[in-house]
């Protein structure tokens, strides 16, 4: 494939619409009623998120994860906190979410400050998790250099007998971020292009709706 057939690669969008008048008015809610959505719609990882941090050498740094709970306080993922999206959490706490529902033609863009969930709270979702999973919490020394896939398999096979009991601990270096938002932008595909973005920006603890041109 070269440019341009890339170029030539387009969709108009046609699904639904959004309105700066028939939002709910917290933004919160609003989410929840899109992920609902996404949820029913049978797309893939409906919960799938990127995570975009800043650097320490200050660029720009992202990956995908999952979001795992949320409610009026923010937003949770879990982590290894030794890995490179923890150690930039830890230099600089400003995060940027971002949803992709292709099925239902929406994005929506949350910026925030990121903190650590408590231990109690890391703890009780750890131990929600499949043996297999915490496991591979333990094994893996998240963002590090490794010789080989055999070396990571070999520290999971150690770990398997160790905790054969099934009684997992939680890692220290294990734990879960909330990133509180301060801004929040719903995007619904239209046609032409002009789609339509709605953006809610807290403001004394008041959220302010506005429209943005597309």
């Amino acid at each position: 494939m070269n440019a341009n057939d890339l170029a030539d690669i387009r969709r108009d969008y046609s699904l639904q619409e959004l309105s700066e008048v028939t939002v709910d008015r917290d933004p919160f809610a609003q989410f929840s009623t899109w992920l609902e959505d996404a949820i029913n719609s049978g797309g893939p990882e409906p919960t799938a998120m990127n995570v975009a941090t800043i650097g320490l050498d200050g660029r720009p740094s992202s990956r995908v994860v999952l979001l795992k709970n949320f409610d009026n306080k923010g937003f949770v993922f879990f982590t290894n906190y030794g890995s490179r999206k923890g150690a930039e959490l830890a230099a600089n706490e400003n995060s940027t979410l971002h949803f992709f529902w292709a099925e239902l033609e929406r994005q929506v863009n949350i910026r925030g400050v990121a903190t650590r969930t408590s231990a109690e709270e890391s703890e009780a979702y750890f131990k929600s998790r499949p043996f297999e999973s915490r496991i591979g919490a333990w094994a893996s020394q998240q963002s590090s250099v490794i010789s080989s896939r055999d070396e990571l398999k070999n520290k999971v096979e150690e770990l398997r007998e160790k905790y054969s009991d099934g009684d997992v601990p939680l890692p220290p270096f294990w734990g879960g971020f909330r990133v509180r938002p301060d801004r929040f932008e719903f995007w619904q595909g239209r046609p032409s292009r002009l789609h339509d973005r709605i953006c809610y920006e807290l403001a004394d603890s008041e959220w302010l709706i506005s429209r943005l041109s597309p």
